[in-house]
């Protein structure tokens, strides 16, 4: 084996043969999976058998390099079972940062995470597939929206086809991560009856979505008069135009909007 220089240093001192820490750093994954199997007995509990520390990765951060070696570490001490670290990141170039080998000191031994950029997701344009991989659909509907429209029509199945609480989860996520364009696209197929839900329920969480987009614009409008007018706008009063969601209230006070000296008398 070749020798390998020592770094450059001023001077060396011994320290605690402890690996342990009293007061350890706080390391939180964004996600853990543990993989099991029935113990060979037949009884007790289940045995681990790989543990997937899942990261999601939006930017370079060198810090990761210190911290996703430690939560592969401690995890597979505490589970002891093989732990290996998934890293999701939104482009290529990002995942090309995040699977870069990480060297924990020459060479010796190096950590390699494994690394899924979202473009690598394939569309899902298939109804049956969606509903038979929903998690997948709304992926890939988020990543391929623009460039591949038929990812919409799918999604809708897809969500149709989870239980009522997942479902609507995922359907508020999709609301609120979609640019305008597609989440008009999608609330159009409600409206519209293109594509009719087996449970009232989804439907009317996009159409829930459209009403609260109504709402904001409706309050905006109140306040772009009030403001326009020289009329103050506290606070107070502010906050309860933005946060009511009553169109036909909205509506009332853009009418008194126009014709009231105070922002109070708005809700006289």
């Amino acid at each position: 084996m070749s020798a390998t220089p020592l770094p450059e240093f001023t001077r060396a001192r011994c320290d605690s043969g402890d690996a342990t820490t009293t007061a350890p750093p706080e390391l939180r994954a964004d996600s853990v999976v543990v993989l099991e199997r029935p113990p060979d007995s037949g009884a007790g509990a289940p045995v681990p058998v790989l543990v997937i520390v899942v990261e999601c990765q939006r930017r370079p951060d060198e810090r990761k390099r210190f911290s996703w070696p430690a939560y592969v570490a401690n995890l597979r001490a505490r589970l002891e079972c093989p732990t290996v670290l998934l890293v999701l990141s939104p482009n290529r170039a990002v995942a090309q940062w995040c699977a870069a080998p990480i060297d924990l000191g020459w060479g010796s031994l190096v950590h390699r995470p494994v690394v899924l950029s979202l473009t690598d997701l394939a569309p899902v344009t298939d109804p049956g597939q969606a509903c038979a991989e929903p998690e997948l659909a709304i992926l890939a509907a988020i990543v391929h929206h623009a460039s591949d429209p038929a990812v919409l029509d799918a999604l809708l199945p897809a969500i149709d086809s989870l239980a009522p609480a997942k479902g609507t989860l995922y359907a508020d996520y999709v609301l609120a991560v979609l640019p305008a364009a597609a989440r008009k696209y999608l609330e159009d197929a409600v409206t519209t009856g293109t594509y009719e839900f087996k449970s009232d329920l989804f439907g009317r969480v996009f159409a829930e979505g459209k009403a609260e987009g109504r709402a904001e614009g409706e309050a905006n409008s109140v306040l772009l008069i009030l403001e326009t007018r020289g009329i103050t706008v506290p606070d107070h009063v502010r906050h309860r135009i933005t946060s009511c969601t009553d169109l036909d209230q909205l509506a009332t006070w853009v009418r008194r909007a126009l014709t009231v000296t105070t922002a109070e008398e708005l809700f006289s």
